[in-house]
């Protein structure tokens, strides 16, 4: 008894590795994590921040060391979003129902910069936008590089919805696909489109990202949607004929007004089958469109020159696209078939099951699978294992080099190349080849400037 009071008030432990079992977690997957922590609560957004992590709950956010796991700082907020890329990552930080925020330096938690009047922030991989309202209807737009001082520019606007918005408002784009035990921002901040569409009092209002410029303020027809995907604005019609919604899609050209594409029949799933009401943003992801075709196969369309990038088979399904990319669940249920979009053939196939969900961030391809629980990564254009896991975790981050993942409470980071299996795909190409430091490269420069380099600045 007498030991057991002195090593609980700490005077003296007898037991050190009884102690230290005793308040270890089990594992949260197989093989295990490189480390795992257990945070205070159960996070809303977990984010790989160059060589930090950063963890959002309900009322604080907290970064940890992605090497160790320790914890780095913590601070009080009701919302966190991190802008930039690996080298000049912010966390913005703020109070719901108060205006401003603060933008924090990612391994310090040191404020680089703080604003007092901000409504609304969208958070980028190159960009960070925040927006001023004097009135409802008098609003000012910003935009700031990641640790920028000065901002590039500002642009008016006729209000941002109302209210204080806290952190990336919804924008007129696209909705991504999800997947079960996959987190929906898993890819972390993503690069700024060249034109945003902000809806505003029933208006879409278009801006040019690298100018600031407002292109277009136009309302939608009464059967209209309209979405700015690609560099384009797409007016997508739904009429009501014979019992169906008849589908017609067109993409304007904002700066001149001059449609540059068309395709009538293809649903981008937007209407609610009740009256054909379209409720919803088009499916999709960065410069790219899913369609349902009036066979029921599904395609991928360019946003940007309405090319169809792929057609699916009759009874395959689409699980996961970016622009580059995209991820098939065969006819038959039993295999994932990875494509490069540029490529007119399958890029490689893998057994899976058939409830298999499956997700695409900048460096890697995600699939979980069920019974038996599994998180899988790969490399998307070859199919090659960067790591597998047996583990009823979910998919919270992937960075360069790994991937977070996250039960409850706990959170774990796990290297690319633990537990991986050599042959299981049927690939074309070589496996990814490692860095110096022994991470796997990720690929090329086309995931942030689009197929077209449209994204990009020089444009060339």
């Amino acid at each position: 008894m007498t030991v057991i009071v002195l090593a609980a008030t700490g005077v003296w432990n007898p037991f050190p590795a009884m102690w230290d079992w005793v308040d270890r977690s089990e594992p949260i997957s197989e093989p295990d994590v490189v480390w795992q922590q257990r945070i205070g609560g159960t996070p809303k957004s977990v984010t790989i921040a160059g060589d930090t992590v950063v963890v959002e709950q309900r009322t604080r956010v907290e970064a940890r060391s992605l090497a160790t796991g320790t914890q780095l700082w913590e601070r009080k907020a009701d919302w966190a979003a991190v802008a930039g890329g690996d080298r000049d990552a912010v966390v913005a930080v703020g109070k719901l129902l108060v205006k401003g925020y603060e933008l924090l330096d990612p391994t310090t938690g040191v404020v680089r910069r703080r604003d007092d009047q901000a409504v609304a922030v969208w958070t980028y991989r190159n960009l960070l936008l925040d927006a001023r309202c004097v009135q409802a209807t008098d609003c000012t737009l910003s935009a700031w590089e990641p640790r920028g001082t000065k901002p590039l520019w500002t642009a008016f606007l006729p209000g941002v919805h109302s209210g204080v918005l806290a952190d990336n408002p919804e924008l007129l784009g696209t909705r991504r696909l999800a997947a079960s035990r996959i987190d929906s921002g898993v890819a972390g901040p993503e690069a700024v489109p060249p034109l945003l569409g902000f809806p505003v009092d029933g208006r879409v209002h278009v801006l040019d990202t690298a100018t600031g410029r407002v292109l277009r303020d136009l309302e939608p027809g009464r059967e209209e949607r309209l979405a700015v995907v690609g560099g384009r604005l797409l007016r997508i019609t739904a009429a009501s004929r014979d019992g169906n919604c008849s589908f017609v899609v067109s993409a304007v050209d904002p700066a001149t007004g001059h449609e540059v594409w068309r395709r009538a029949g293809v649903n981008l799933r937007t209407a609610d089958y009740a009256g054909c009401v379209q409720r919803e943003d088009p499916q999709g992801a960065r410069s790219v469109l899913v369609g349902v075709a009036p066979d029921g196969r599904e395609a991928v369309i360019d946003g940007y020159d309405g090319r169809l990038l792929l057609v699916g088979a009759d009874g395959e399904k689409l699980l996961a696209v970016d622009d580059r990319y995209a991820l098939v669940r065969s006819a038959d249920k039993r295999s994932i078939l990875g494509h490069e979009l540029s490529v007119d053939r399958t890029r490689w196939t893998r057994p899976a099951a058939s409830k298999s969900g499956a997700a695409l961030t900048p460096y890697a391809a995600l699939i979980a699978e069920e019974k038996p629980s599994r998180l899988i990564a790969v490399d998307p254009r070859t199919g090659r294992e960067l790591v597998a896991l047996r583990t009823s975790a979910n998919a919270l981050a992937v960075g360069p080099n790994g991937m977070i993942i996250g039960e409850g409470r706990e959170i774990g980071y796990v290297r690319w190349g633990a537990g991986t299996s050599v042959g299981h795909p049927s690939e074309e190409g070589s496996a990814p080849k490692p860095n110096p430091g022994g991470s796997y490269a990720p690929p090329s420069d086309q995931g942030t400037c689009g197929p077209k380099r449209e994204l990009c600045d020089d444009g060339g």
